[in-house]
């Protein structure tokens, strides 16, 4: 297929004279692929090229070219990450397995700022919506980063980074139509605040129609926000700098789900629709002593509020401090520290289905972190050594220890290798939330028997799930017009999370009833190995070409004592085989064409098909202000299905063919 594509494209474009475009769109070089660098493997820029990680980087020309319109979407390109959505508004997104609605192995960050929520531990993905034209490139790194970003960190980091004001000064008004893509637009205007400070301000809409069910019926999940924001970046002097931004969003998300409860009917499927609301501030200062030497400090503020009347309604906010200290010893030794504090403040409505203890707790995290990278022969192999400790109200003291090692026999050939240990601290469900989880009627289990619920019960004496992760990779550019990236992995997980049954008790109100109670607990491990393959192609001029394909096996077994059973050959919630092809080509007459062909293979636990998908953008800029655009997704099949909750009765919902167009102008 990839050769296909690349002599489809070469034919299009042979002997064209290809007009330069503008620098803000111009792609990227192979060469300055390489040389682009990246901040969440080591909190310090490096090359990405000389990266000890599995690192893979969406750049602002991806996303420009890709027609995508949300940051899972984005998400979908890079090896080693697991896309699948659930309805019209969620998605189950995570990194070398153990996928779900809430995947809480993975900690996403936007600007440096967590975006993982304590609540549910993992991501509302349908409130983490930023202007797609602002973001400067998507870090992605694959394995654990609990060394420098903490607990949650264990099988990857998403870093979204946005672009400094002083880079999208001007204006931007885009907006379009289609028929899943009802009707969005955006605008944005940035300006000089004096001769050292730079601002933008924005503001974004957008209306999602709802999937369909499997029956072809018009799902209940449409999706409706509005942001809007700003960010000012300061050169107060020549040795200090200053960035400060915000957000506000609103909208609605709709779903239908399976509840059950302690009245009549028991159990019934509810169509609803939450608002979400919140906003967040970050604010940092960073100043450098000299090349080799440098201090940073980050505040940031988030909060989300949803109001829904099944689930649950209430808010949380957060205050995240963050201090950094980067500095060098001689020539060879280079030593990043560091420490941090965050407190998480809720304040939660129970209702009939979803309870907490206490309806209202304050989380802290104290942490502090050291790295040391010794380069042990200049210019061929370096040594890094490093530790998170961190202090979580839940669990205490937890260690997360980090060695790698990085090879660079010559020029065009980098290896290395690494061996890391990761936690997964508990959230605030884990610990003492009672959610009721089926329903049988008086006479449902046997003649006379009482109204039984199965409850799920949260457990205060969980503990922190761990992986040790055993990690190497290797990457060359075998030509002047080719890069390849390979990434191959062994983890060992323990302490994972399971269900098991308590004591049944009586309870009298509101009527008599049994409870059968499903406690938390920490009897399941596994281990997991795969490897991630990423080639990019520059077959001429104007003529990209990239793979990416994922290989992952995941195998769990269970304590003796553990009520669970379930099949040696787990992970039925992740592809094994994941491959996806894209293709990007310039055209005479400035038009620009762009394919991406995706490989899913099939999900066993959640009876879900494999299934091939194809996704076309046609771009068009008749002036070097104006682009217009017109964009096919899933152009495979009518409809699909791509995923199950199994954690929160959510209905799942099949994705829809879709068209849109789009109109985007600079000023």
């Amino acid at each position: 297929m990839l050769c296909a594509l690349a002599l489809c494209l070469e034919t299009a474009v042979c002997g064209a004279a290809l007009q330069s475009v503008a620098t803000e769109l111009t792609e990227l070089s192979l060469e300055e692929l390489m040389d682009i660098e990246v901040s969440s493997v080591s909190r310090r820029e490096e090359r990405l090229f000389r990266a000890a990680a599995a690192a893979f980087v969406i750049t602002r020309e991806d996303i420009r070219r890709s027609g995508a319109t949300s940051i899972p979407e984005l998400l979908r390109m890079a090896p080693g990450i697991q896309v699948a959505r659930l309805d019209a508004n969620k998605w189950a997104l995570s990194a070398r397995g153990f996928n779900g609605l809430f995947a809480n192995k993975l900690l996403v960050l936007i600007d440096g700022r967590s975006v993982y929520t304590p609540m549910y531990s993992g991501v509302f993905w349908e409130s983490q919506d930023v202007l797609l034209d602002d973001i400067e490139r998507i870090e992605v790194i694959r394995g654990p980063g609990a060394t420098l970003w903490g607990a949650n960190a264990v099988n990857g980091i998403i870093n979204i980074l946005t672009r400094h004001a002083a880079d999208t000064r001007g204006g931007l008004v885009n907006m379009g139509v289609g028929s899943e893509e009802r009707g969005f637009g955006a605008f944005r205007y940035g300006g000089a605040l004096g001769r050292d400070a730079s601002y933008r301000v924005f503001a974004k809409y957008f209306s999602r129609d709802a999937l369909v069910y499997k029956t072809g019926e018009k799902a209940a999940d449409g999706w409706h926000l509005f942001r809007t924001g700003f960010r000012a970046d300061w050169d107060v002097s020549e040795t200090d700098a200053l960035m400060l931004q915000g957000d506000l969003y609103t909208g609605q998300v709709g779903q239908k789900l399976g509840l059950s409860s302690i009245q009549p009917p028991y159990a019934q499927m509810l169509e609803n629709e939450d608002d979400i609301s919140g906003g967040s501030v970050l604010g940092r200062w960073q100043r450098t002593f000299s090349s080799s030497s440098d201090i940073a400090f980050h505040c940031a503020f988030d909060r989300a509020e949803r109001v829904d009347s099944l689930l649950i309604t209430g808010y949380y906010q957060t205050v995240d401090l963050d201090f950094q200290h980067r500095l060098t010893l001689g020539k060879r030794q280079e030593i990043v520290w560091g420490g941090g504090y965050r407190v998480t403040h809720d304040d939660i409505e129970n209702t009939v289905y979803i309870s907490f203890e206490k309806n209202s707790r304050n989380l802290h995290l104290f942490s502090a972190f050291f790295q040391d990278d010794v380069t042990l022969v200049r210019d061929r192999l370096r040594l890094t050594l490093g530790s998170k400790l961190e202090h979580h109200s839940f669990t205490g003291l937890e260690a997360q220890p980090n060695v790698r090692a990085l090879w660079t026999p010559a020029a065009r050939h980098t290896a290395w290798g690494a061996v890391s240990r990761a936690v997964r601290i508990p959230g605030r469900g884990d610990d003492d939330m009672r959610f009721v989880g089926q329903a049988f009627p008086p006479g449902a289990l046997f003649d006379g028997s009482p109204l039984t619920l199965m409850v799920v019960l949260g457990n205060p004496e969980i503990r922190s799930e761990t992986a040790l992760a055993f990690e190497s990779g290797y990457r060359t550019r075998p030509t002047d017009r080719s890069l390849l990236d390979l990434a191959v992995f062994y983890n060992v997980y323990d302490r994972l999370w399971t269900y098991e049954p308590g004591m049944p008790a009586v309870e009298t109100s509101p009527d008599l009833h049994l409870v059968v109670p499903l406690v938390a607990n920490n009897r399941k491990h596994a281990k997991t190995w795969g490897g991630e393959l990423a080639v990019n192609w520059q077959a001429q001029a104007g003529v990209h070409l990239n793979a990416a394909y994922t290989y992952l096996k995941i195998r769990a077994r269970f304590d003796e004592d553990s009520a669970n059973s379930g099949s040696a050959e787990d992970g039925g919630e992740s592809p094994r085989h994941h491959l996806v092809l894209r293709a990007s080509a310039d055209l005479p007459a400035n038009l620009a064409l762009n394919l991406i062909a995706r490989y899913v293979d099939d999900l066993p636990e959640l009876d879900v098909d494999r299934y091939i998908d194809f996704d076309v953008r046609l771009g068009w800029r008749p002036t070097g202000r104006l682009e217009l655009s017109a964009v096919g997704q899933n152009l495979c099949a009518s409809r699909r299905l791509e995923f199950r909750s199994t954690n929160i009765p959510f209905e799942a919902t099949q994705v829809e063919r879709g068209v849109y167009g789009r109109l985007a102008w600079r000023f």
